[in-house]
């Protein structure tokens, strides 16, 4: 992009900064719109497993009801509690939205369809998901009551002890690949799944590690059954009670971001990013956004198919499950998954 408006007659230095700032819009816009459908999705979800029929009076279908919502936290009075430390109060919700979409800038959506192809790119994504919580914790302490200070703790909590474990799935996906560069980790799953299937989920070795990774991403998101830091019925919304307006909406645009993060990293790790699901040519016509689309979509259904059905744990349960299970877990398959490699002499 930046050849193109060399072309245009700018110098290097104008050309690659206009060429940045239209790789973040190209970005950032399309995932504010999709943050809004995947509200609305979810609605939808929830209603259909319980037997209702969910948003659907505004615009056809309900399909402008996103929109409606929006608005009206937007025209809503901001209100911030004397007591507050005012500035904290206002800058959490703003840390949370600006960390979600920063992450995004290393995620390859199609083969070079990335912003920033380094090749350090999971640890930048794992470096700024575990910023995420310095916004709830600062909320919880700015607004200067009980049951967000509580709900702080908690994600700080649970945060760090699902990060863990998670940075011990991300060993495991970096010594089967040989990379960091998430680009190639796409790439090390072409051919994989006895010769047919494209992704690692025909790989004995690393599916057990999907599935932890995939409830670890409910955890490190805060999403049912590990709502501990939202959970009405013990802290009244948590970190959000104090917040109203567009405060609030960040808070919410930037929960929902993080999640598709997450949708897109099991879609990227583990289940070959915009390769089609099998080695068949005739697939390979359809564009490679579109496949990774579909397979980001798929695991957020999952998402609210889990916070359809399953309860809540409780906090000593979610707990035990990061450190005496998932942790323990994990770190023997980084063992396990070394010694296959150095067995059989297979290096990505």
């Amino acid at each position: 992009m930046t050849e193109f408006f060399q072309n245009l007659g700018m110098n290097y230095e104008w050309a690659w900064f206009i060429a940045t700032i239209v790789g973040i819009l190209l970005i950032a816009l399309p995932l504010m719109l999709a943050v809004a459908y995947v509200i609305l999705i979810d609605r939808k979800v929830w209603a259909a497993i319980n037997l209702r029929k969910g948003p659907n009076v505004v615009g056809p279908f309900g399909l402008l009801q996103s929109f409606a919502d929006g608005l009206k936290v937007f025209l809503q009075e901001t209100i911030i509690p004397s007591a507050s430390n005012k500035g904290i109060f206002i800058i959490a919700p703003i840390i949370t939205f600006t960390v979600a979409l920063a992450a995004w800038a290393v995620v390859p959506f199609a083969d070079g369809w990335v912003l920033a192809d380094i090749n350090v790119g999971l640890l930048y994504i794992l470096a700024i998901s575990s910023l995420s919580v310095y916004g709830v914790v600062m909320a919880g302490w700015a607004s200067n009551s009980k049951y967000p200070f509580f709900s702080a703790m908690r994600a700080a909590a649970q945060m760090i002890s699902y990060e863990v474990s998670i940075g011990f799935i991300l060993i495991c996906v970096v010594l089967w690949a040989g990379t960091f560069n998430l680009t190639a980790i796409v790439e090390a799953q072409r051919g994989h799944g006895l010769g047919i299937v494209n992704g690692f989920y025909f790989n004995l070795l690393l599916f057990p590690m999907w599935v932890v990774f995939f409830i670890s991403s409910l955890a490190e998101t805060q999403r049912v059954p590990f709502d501990l830091t939202e959970a009405e019925s013990e802290l009244v919304a948590g970190y959000q009670t104090e917040y109203s307006s567009m405060a609030f909406a960040l808070f919410w645009l930037g929960e929902y971001a993080n999640i598709l993060l997450m949708c897109a990293l099991n879609t990227l790790l583990f289940f070959g990013g915009w390769l089609p699901p099998i080695d068949w040519a005739p697939l390979y016509y359809v564009p490679g956004f579109i496949w990774f689309f579909l397979k980001t979509l798929f695991f957020f259904l999952m998402f609210s198919w889990v916070m359809a059905t399953v309860p809540r744990y409780r906090y000593d349960q979610l707990m035990r499950l990061g450190w005496k299970i998932f942790l323990p877990m994990s770190l023997i398959f980084v063992f396990v998954i070394s010694g296959y490699l150095m067995a059989t002499g297979h290096y990505g």
